[in-house]
């Protein structure tokens, strides 16, 4: 069965897009993945998200609100699906739900990995609320793109072996 055949049939794995604050280089390369393989893909943000007139690509507007997308995202993710997502947080929650988590920048989520960052992300927000840190993350650039997309052809290899 050929990877284009199995998806159009049926294809039970879905990538979770955490849409409120992902580069648009990123939901580029998803949305290409997505028509060239038929894969579910759904943006889940607390505003709207345009989204191309595919079948298989949808959006969902949840309330504004703190975590809103993220806990819509765990209620309705499955073990086949993949989040991609830059929150530690909510990739924390999908791997203790046994789906698999993508950072923006390439960062494949694990149990080991996600629990380290979590302690890392505690520790810097204190120091920026005490004003030793200032500044942001470093700009998403060409780098970052290209790592992004290798680790979902990685993804996507693995997934469609399973199927």
């Amino acid at each position: 069965m050929g990877l284009e055949f199995c998806c159009e049939v049926r294809c039970e794995m879905r990538i979770w897009i955490d849409a409120d604050a992902c580069p648009k280089a990123v939901r580029e390369i998803v949305l290409r993945a997505s028509e060239r393989l038929r894969i579910p893909v759904t943006f889940v943000a607390n505003q709207p998200v345009r989204t191309p007139k595919l079948a298989w690509v949808d959006a969902v507007q949840v309330a504004k609100g703190l975590d809103a997308a993220d806990t819509y995202i765990v209620q309705h993710l499955a073990k086949e699906d993949l989040v991609i997502t830059q929150d530690v947080p909510l990739a924390a929650e999908v791997v203790e739900a046994g789906a698999q988590a993508i950072g923006h920048r390439g960062v494949q989520w694990t149990a080991q990995n996600v629990r380290e960052k979590l302690s890392v992300r505690d520790f810097l927000t204190e120091a920026r609320e005490s004003g030793l840190i200032t500044g942001g993350p470093k700009p998403f650039d060409n780098r970052a793109k290209q790592s992004f997309a290798n680790a979902l052809d990685r993804w996507l290899t693995a997934a469609m072996k399973r199927n």
